[in-house]
């Protein structure tokens, strides 16, 4: 089959909610068959950034943050939202810096997923950065509460193993990461697990 026989039309949509952080849209969708659809909800999403910070001494840096929705503290990379006019990697240095303080390096986009692409119109965008330096202080939003820590790789990757990491925005490209970087030999004199 064609991905063009696949493809859904929208009849109608209509907003049920419009919040600076999520809009609700119903939108009653046809399918090629014929098939109506009267109620499907799409949530709309800014785009998210991810970052894979590592230090000028080889150190990641992690966080813990409360998510109220799973009623957890989680362990996290350091992420946020794309703000209008903002491209990507923009938005990846300024959240980075804002969370940690840590700002500089060399970035590279890594992965772009969709982060539940049956119900969410945005994505996410994960950047590796490094040799980060901490510059300045963390500058947190008034409504958030976040702790920054320093893992090594190899710790990185047992949490990871052992399931410690829930994100599943996070989960996927730190997968990639640590197959990327098995697949390139570590220079000896990098060292320090990086």
């Amino acid at each position: 089959m064609e991905e063009k026989d696949m493809k859904c039309t929208t009849r109608s949509s209509e907003y049920l909610i419009r919040r600076p952080w999520m809009t609700v849209r119903k939108d009653v969708v046809v399918h090629p068959d014929g098939r109506v659809q009267p109620e499907y909800y799409v949530l709309e999403y800014p785009d998210f950034i991810n970052v894979i910070a590592i230090t000028t001494d080889g150190r990641i840096i992690m966080e813990q943050q409360w998510r109220q929705a799973v009623g957890e503290v989680s362990l996290e990379i350091p992420a946020g939202v794309v703000e209008k006019g903002e491209t990507p990697l923009q938005a990846a240095q300024r959240e980075l810096a804002e969370e940690t303080g840590f700002t500089g390096g060399t970035w590279e986009q890594l992965l772009v997923t969709t982060p539940n692409s049956s119900t969410a119109t945005n994505h996410c965008h994960t950047f590796v950065a490094r040799g980060v330096e901490q510059t300045t202080t963390q500058h947190l939003d008034a409504t958030e509460d976040l702790r920054y820590f320093f893992v090594t790789a190899d710790e990185l990757f047992t949490m990871l193993k052992e399931g410690k990491i829930h994100q599943a925005m996070m989960v996927a490209p730190l997968w990639k990461y640590f197959y990327k970087r098995s697949l390139t030999p570590i220079p000896l004199s990098k060292g320090r697990g990086e």
